[in-house]
């Protein structure tokens, strides 16, 4: 796993260039975090060996690793509002919050929110008051293990903060937006969210990736999220970019005592994406439910890695992905559920169902559970296929044309996962979106 300084001299150079400007307008303890950071990332690198890598067993990123891609620090051009509208999900009703090429833009956000949320742009606030960002920036995603996660937090600077105070409800959606313009070199953005969510409070937050044009860009996102008691976060988690756009996301939840995390994450545009969520479930009488869809075709590769570990007793976790995968495209599923010793009574189910069109596209599934505790309720599963001939023989039966027939059952298997989302605006954008990119397809049966 260990890669020499001289292949990644660029991210090291452009760190040395980062620090010296930014160093003198952040705390010492910032400024440690950073170093300590890029310290990790040059002992780690990007994980490209293929033995001894389990977690990236089924993933290449050397493409990432060979790549040539510079820091946006700065936006090249001025993004209109209605590029941003067409991109991705809107809404003049949701609290928006827009970075472009990484670099916040107030004047493409508006983020009016009711007493006791704050949603601020990570830079400002350091410069104000960093108590709370000390007190969790990098806690739940550290960077001594995962060479991305060392990078992101090397060069944190511009991300979103979202506080709730004990009691608050977000009366509104909170979105997100973090949109990559066309630029002819290729280039990198490090996204950062961190969400802190006091005793009792409630919120939906909408956090999305867009892009605009064909060239190559790098999105390195990290997110962490804290969930306090009797908390309740509702996550949707969208990446619709170019074919020619790399993007690995990490996001790390610890749940206490009587809280609810509720993600749903789609993947529909992407040359190479990876997915990384790992929930902590510490706390007794937990709820958490995963979903996913995502949807590859062409030469896409999309890696969906989920983790839900139970430390406390009593909690009750369901994961459910589901993928779509047509050309000569890859889909990797790893998902994994721990039951710590003592975290009796946990009631955990997950699973990975794929619709495979083509007979050239793949799709790796490892769902895995690892129980060191009595008294619990547990399983798993994996399924990839085709789609059961008796619903097609149904449809045809009733004078549906083979071609809209398979379109409309293609469609209802992602529909499980579309129509658990509670945001209407959202819900009816995933349906035309997925809708528009399900490909032409005939399901024939000998």
């Amino acid at each position: 796993m260990t890669q020499t300084l001289d292949r990644y001299q660029r991210y090291h150079e452009q760190f040395e260039e980062f620090d010296s400007t930014r160093s003198h307008a952040v705390p010492g303890w910032l400024q440690a975090v950073r170093r300590k950071g890029m310290e990790d990332f040059s002992r780690l690198g990007f994980p490209t060996a293929r033995r001894g890598n389990e977690k990236w067993k089924y993933t290449n990123v050397a493409p990432i690793a060979n790549g040539e891609f510079e820091r946006a620090s700065e936006r090249k051009e001025q993004v209109a509002l209605d590029s941003l509208k067409r991109a991705a999900p809107w809404s003049d009703d949701w609290a928006t919050v827009v970075f472009v090429d990484g670099v916040y833009s107030p004047k493409l956000s508006n983020a009016s929110l009711n007493g006791g949320v704050q949603v601020r742009n990570l830079a400002d606030l350091v410069r104000d008051d960093g108590a709370l960002i000390e007190a969790h920036l990098a806690s739940l995603a550290p960077t001594d293990d995962d060479g991305f996660t060392a990078l992101n937090t090397a060069f944190v600077d511009d991300g979103a903060l979202v506080h709730l105070a004990d009691g608050a409800r977000l009366d509104t959606p909170l979105h997100l937006l973090f949109y990559s313009t066309d630029r002819e070199q290729p280039y990198v953005t490090y996204p950062r969210v961190l969400l802190v969510a006091g005793t009792e409070a409630s919120a939906t937050v909408i956090e999305s990736y867009a892009g605009a044009g064909q060239n190559s860009y790098f999105t390195n996102s990290v997110a962490e999220f804290v969930v306090g008691e009797g908390a309740r976060i509702d996550h949707y988690r969208l990446t619709d970019e170019s074919d020619a756009a790399y993007h690995v996301g990490s996001v790390r939840v610890v749940q206490k005592d009587a809280s609810s995390f509720r993600s749903r994450a789609f993947y529909r545009g992407v040359g190479l994406g990876r997915h990384d969520l790992q929930v902590t479930i510490d706390g007794s009488g937990c709820e958490c439910d995963l979903g996913g869809l995502y949807l590859t075709s062409g030469r896409q590769h999309v890696d969906n890695f989920i983790n839900i570990d139970h430390v406390k007793p009593e909690s009750r976790s369901r994961l459910l992905y589901k993928g779509i995968l047509s050309g000569r495209s890859r889909a990797v599923f790893g998902g994994t559920v721990f039951v710590r010793k003592g975290a009796v009574k946990t009631d955990a189910l997950q699973s990975d169902k794929n619709l495979v069109l083509s007979p050239d596209a793949e799709i790796d599934s490892k769902p895995a559970l690892f129980i060191w505790a009595d008294d619990v309720k547990c399983g798993h599963g994996a399924t990839a296929g085709n789609i059961d001939k008796d619903a097609l023989f149904y449809m045809r039966s009733r004078g549906v044309d083979l071609e809209v027939a398979s379109r409309l059952l293609i469609y209802g298997f992602a529909a499980e996962i579309i129509d658990t989302v509670r945001v209407p605006e959202l819900r009816s954008y995933l349906e035309k979106l997925f809708l528009d990119a399900v490909p032409a397809h005939r399901f024939e049966f000998s």
